[in-house]
This record gives structure tokens, C-alpha cells and sequence, in this order.
């Protein structure tokens, strides 16, 4: 499925002028938030000498390399070239972009050109984010309950919806835990659930 849409996160956690590192399908990338509130993910790696980008900085709507200052505009076009101030940068010199949005308080990633449909999370509001050292498999052992739809596990806490969305990250998983119910109740049964997922993970 090369067009399918990941979660990498929530957006309360990637505030404005911050950039930091996803993964998509083992592709590693610098997601990052401009000035304005928009979202961009990008090959993490400048396309000068490598560096990785997600070590670099958000000024406004660019995002800069750490290791030579190159700085590319929110379509990944380069736009300054600090030791070359007076040159247009060639058309050439470009991030490899993916493309990124928010929905219902998480972000997706997903290849530039995607057709592929967002799960619907209407009515859940985003609670946290937990790593789990186990795969999918001993997480389902620990949610019989839930019913799995692609990446997204359905069902309920205290009465009340709840839904995980999974990103899996080779050995571990990344859980983005959104409910309908109190968030402090969710928060506390995602850290029971993580003691229950890795214990039996060991099983």
C-alpha cells in the first residue's frame, strides 16, 4: 500500500517552529510546523552534504540546515545559500517532499501524490502518545476488545470511545491515543496497557 496515510503523531505535540523526526514505511523524515501553523514532512536529509534536517531550525516559514545554513522554503525549494548570499539558488537544489496534514488532532504522513482516504476519528479529542517495546501482535493479546481497521484499534474505556492509532516503528510501536470520555482516565489506562502489552510481549 505505498499511498497509505501514517500517523506520526499529534499535533499538540509539534508546536509552531518546531521541527522533529518521523518515519514513514522506514523512510526517515523532519516534520516540521512553520510560523504560520503549517505542516511539511521531508526526506530527512539535506540534499547539500545529508545532514539531517530535523537538526535544523524553523524560522518562520523555511526551515534551515544546521550544517551549512541552506534554507528551503515550505515546498522544499532551497532559497538561501548563506556562503553564496547574492545567488539565486538553482531549481535543482530540492527536499524530497511528502505529503502532510492534520486531521481530528493527529498528523499524517503519506507519499506526495496519495488517494488513499484518512481513518475517521470525528468526536475523539487527541490524549497522548506512548511507546510500547512489542509488536502488534501482543498488543492485540492485551485488547480483545478492540476491533483493528488498518492502523487504527477501536473501542472502549470507562464506557466511553476510545481509539489507538498505531505507527509501527520496527521493534516498538507508537501509540496515538485519542477518547470521548475523561483524559485522565485514558491516560492512566494507556500506562496500565503498556505494562500489560510488554509483559505479555516477553511471554
Amino acid at each position: 500500500m505505498s499511498g497509505i496515510w501514517v500517523a506520526i503523531g499529534l499535533s499538540q505535540d509539534l508546536p509552531l517552529g518546531v521541527v522533529t523526526a518521523g518515519r514513514w514505511q522506514g523512510a526517515e523524515l523532519a516534520i516540521w510546523r512553520a510560523g504560520s501553523g503549517r505542516l511539511s514532512a521531508w526526506n530527512d536529509r539535506c540534499p547539500h552534504r545529508g545532514m539531517r534536517l530535523s537538526h535544523g531550525f524553523v524560522r518562520g516559514e523555511t526551515l534551515s540546515c544546521i550544517y551549512h545554513g541552506w534554507t528551503y522554503g515550505s515546498d522544499g525549494a532551497c532559497r538561501k545559500i548563506p556562503a553564496h548570499p547574492a545567488m539565486v539558488p538553482p531549481a535543482a537544489i530540492q527536499a524530497e517532499v511528502y505529503a502532510c496534514v492534520e486531521a481530528d488532532g493527529v498528523i499524517w504522513v503519506a507519499p506526495a501524490a496519495s488517494d488513499v482516504a484518512l481513518p475517521d476519528l470525528s468526536g475523539l479529542k487527541p490524549v497522548r502518545s506512548i511507546t510500547v517495546q512489542a509488536n502488534a501482535i501482543a498488543l492485540a493479546r492485551a485488547l480483545p476488545g478492540f476491533v483493528a481497521q488498518d492502523t487504527v484499534w477501536r473501542g472502549e474505556v470507562a464506557g466511553a470511545a476510545v481509539a489507538l492509532v498505531l505507527q509501527d516503528r520496527d521493534a516498538t510501536l507508537r501509540l496515538h491515543a485519542l477518547g470521548a470520555g475523561d483524559r485522565v482516565a485514558v491516560s492512566r489506562w494507556l500506562d496500565g496497557l503498556r505494562r500489560l502489552v510488554e509483559e505479555g510481549a516477553l511471554v
